[in-house]
């Protein structure tokens, strides 16, 4: 009865001890999240993997590199899936040359390959309004800027056929 209450004891302090150490696996990484960005690399750095600045990271992908505000020097990126996490210190708004204005929350997240950042959470532009940007290409000379407006609505509102209603303008 010793020897099985041993093992038992044995396995459960060996499954605590594992929870431990991944939790302070995840402290390490919730930390990391939260130094800003000079110190992003040192943890990198002992986690085994360094770090690139983030903009030569957007220029590797054939993005521009002022994009993000100057001080989003702290992220995350997957390179197997391309997702992309850019931590912001607090949300902001940045004016271009072009008079244009994009509006950043603390966390962008989007899908990074070539000439392309899609799916981004996080940045709105004015246009009368501010409005969700939902990607940014690179072609050449040329930055696009995919933003609407979207907006959910049952399907079974839309199964049935109706009338038209004519008006003076579109």
């Amino acid at each position: 009865m010793d020897q099985i209450l041993n093992k038992v004891g044995s396995y459960w302090i060996g499954q605590r001890a594992n929870k431990e150490l991944n939790s302070v696996g995840d402290d390490i990484n919730s930390v990391s999240s939260s130094i800003e960005g000079g110190a992003k690399w040192l943890v990198n750095k002992f986690k085994g993997k360094m770090q690139k600045p983030l903009p030569e990271l957007l220029k590797e992908y054939d993005m521009a590199v002022g994009i993000f505000p100057r001080d989003a020097t702290n992220y995350e990126f997957n390179e197997e899936t391309g997702k992309l996490t850019v931590f912001i210190p607090c949300v902001c708004e940045v004016g271009y040359r072009d008079s244009s204005v994009l509006r950043f929350s603390t966390a962008v997240t989007g899908y990074l390959e070539k000439g392309k950042l899609a799916d981004i959470d996080g940045i709105k532009t004015k246009v009368m309004i501010w409005v969700k940007v939902t990607a940014i290409s690179s072609e050449g000379s040329k930055l696009y800027f995919t933003a609407g407006l979207k907006k959910t609505r049952s399907r079974e509102a839309y199964e049935v056929l109706r009338d038209g209603v004519s008006v003076d303008k579109f």
